[in-house]
C-alpha cells in the first residue's frame, strides 16, 4: 500500500505547540498544577446543597460513598477494573457507549465516578446540557475552599478552567463538568468525593498544613495503569465520535506500539513534541513500526491528571478536535507512559475490502 508523506511545520509561542499535518492542524499542550501553601485561614461561604439533599438525586453522584457491594447490585461486575496512580481502581462499565461509567474504588468504597454518553445519569445536570444554564445559577465560582483531617484547601480557577472544567461544590461532593467550548455543551462529568480531588490536584491548589498526596507509584505498577488509561482513552473517543455521528474506531495494537514508543520517548528524553530528536516525526515512526496507511494524525499530550482530562482537553482544541472527530480515520493507536499520551489515527484498508 502506497504510503503518503508527513509533513510537519513547527511553530512555538510561550504555551503550546502548532503543528500542520496532512493540512490539519494540532494544538498540544500540557498540564500540571501546583500546590503553594496558605499564608492565613481563608474560607468561601456558598449557596450549595447540603449532603442530606444531595442524596435526593439519583445516578452516578449518589454512588460516592457507596461500597463496592451495592455497586454490583446496581451495575453488575465492570467489563474491566483498571488500576490508577491515585489510590484506587477504576471499575469500566464499557458496554453501552451512550452510558459508559467508571467508578474509582479505594478501599471497598467508591471516591469518584465519571460519566458520559447521552444516558448516562448525572443528577442534577446532563449530559449536552447547555454549561450557561448552570452558570446562570450562580454555581461555578472561580474560588472552592474545603477542609479535609482538619486542614484547609482552595483550589483557585483560571478564566480557562471556568469555562472548559468548573468545579462546583455540592455538600461533601466536588462536581467536575468537562464542557466542550465549541458548543458550550457538558461532554461528560466526574464526580469526587474531597480527599480525592485534593489528591488529584486538577487546579491551582493552596493549602495549610500537611498536603494531602496520593501514594507514590512503584515502577512496577506503571505498565499495569498505563493499560487501564490506554483503553480508558480509546473507550472515551469512541463515545465522543459516536456522539457527533462518527464511526467509532478499531483499535490497532501495532499503530499503539509507535504511539507508546512515542509517549515514552518524550518522558525519558524530556521534550514534548510530534517530532523526536532520534526517531523523526510521525511518518518515521509509523514507517519504522511498518505500518501501511493513506493518512495519517497524531495528538500528544502531557501531565493530565489521567487520560480522561486528556481526551477532554484534546477535543477543545481545534486542531486536537479535527484530528479526534475526522471522518476518514478508522484505526487508532493509543500510547502511555506514565503521564505522557500519544493517540496515532491512520486510515487504512480493511482486510476484507483488500
Amino acid at each position: 500500500m502506497a504510503r503518503i508523506a508527513v509533513t510537519i511545520l513547527l511553530l512555538v509561542s510561550s504555551f503550546y505547540y502548532i503543528s500542520i499535518n496532512h493540512g490539519r492542524t494540532e494544538l498540544v499542550n500540557g498540564v500540571e498544577h501546583t500546590a503553594t501553601k496558605l499564608k492565613h485561614s481563608s474560607t468561601t461561604k456558598q449557596n450549595i446543597p447540603l449532603q442530606k439533599e444531595i442524596h435526593q438525586y439519583n445516578g452516578l453522584i449518589s454512588f460516592i460513598g457507596m461500597d463496592s457491594t451495592q455497586i454490583k447490585e446496581k451495575l453488575g461486575e465492570p467489563q474491566r477494573i483498571d488500576r490508577s496512580s491515585y489510590d484506587y481502581d477504576w471499575w469500566v462499565y464499557n458496554t453501552n457507549p451512550q452510558n459508559y461509567i467508571q467508578v474509582g474504588i479505594e478501599n471497598g468504597r467508591v471516591v469518584t465516578v465519571y460519566g458520559t454518553g447521552d444516558d448516562v445519569l448525572v443528577e442534577p445536570f446532563a449530559i449536552g446540557q447547555p454549561v450557561e444554564e448552570i452558570r446562570s445559577k450562580g454555581l461555578i465560582k472561580p474560588k472552592i475552599s474545603l477542609n479535609v483531617d482538619k486542614n484547609p484547601y482552595r483550589f483557585e480557577l483560571t478564566d480557562n478552567e471556568l469555562n472548559a472544567r468548573p468545579l462546583i461544590a455540592m455538600g461533601n461532593v466536588y462536581i467536575q463538568l468537562y464542557v466542550d467550548t465549541f458548543t458550550d455543551k457538558i461532554s461528560s462529568i466526574r464526580f469526587l468525593d474531597g480527599r480525592t480531588l485534593i489528591k488529584l490536584r486538577p487546579y491551582e491548589l493552596a493549602y495549610r498544613g500537611e498536603l494531602l498526596s496520593a501514594k507514590e507509584v512503584i515502577p512496577e505498577k506503571w505498565q499495569e495503569i498505563e493499560q487501564g488509561t490506554k483503553a480508558q482513552i480509546l473507550d472515551i473517543t469512541n463515545v465522543i465520535r459516536l456522539r457527533h455521528g462518527i464511526q467509532p474506531l478499531k483499535s490497532d495494537e501495532q499503530l499503539a506500539d509507535v504511539a507508546y514508543l512515542h509517549s515514552k520517548d518524550m518522558r525519558v528524553n524530556q521534550y514534548f513534541d510530534h517530532i523526536s530528536p532520534t526517531k523523526g516525526g510521525l511518518a518515521d515512526r509509523l514507517a519504522d513500526g511498518e505500518i501501511s496507511y493513506q493518512l495519517a494524525g497524531e495528538n500528544i499530550a502531557a501531565k493530565y491528571v489521567d487520560g480522561i482530562a486528556a481526551v477532554e482537553g484534546w477535543l477543545n482544541s481545534e486542531g486536537h478536535r479535527e484530528t479526534l472527530l475526522n471522518e476518514e480515520y478508522n484505526y487508532l493507536g493509543v500510547g502511555v507512559y506514565e503521564k505522557y499520551y500519544t493517540q496515532n489515527f491512520i486510515q487504512a484498508w480493511d482486510e476484507e475490502d483488500q
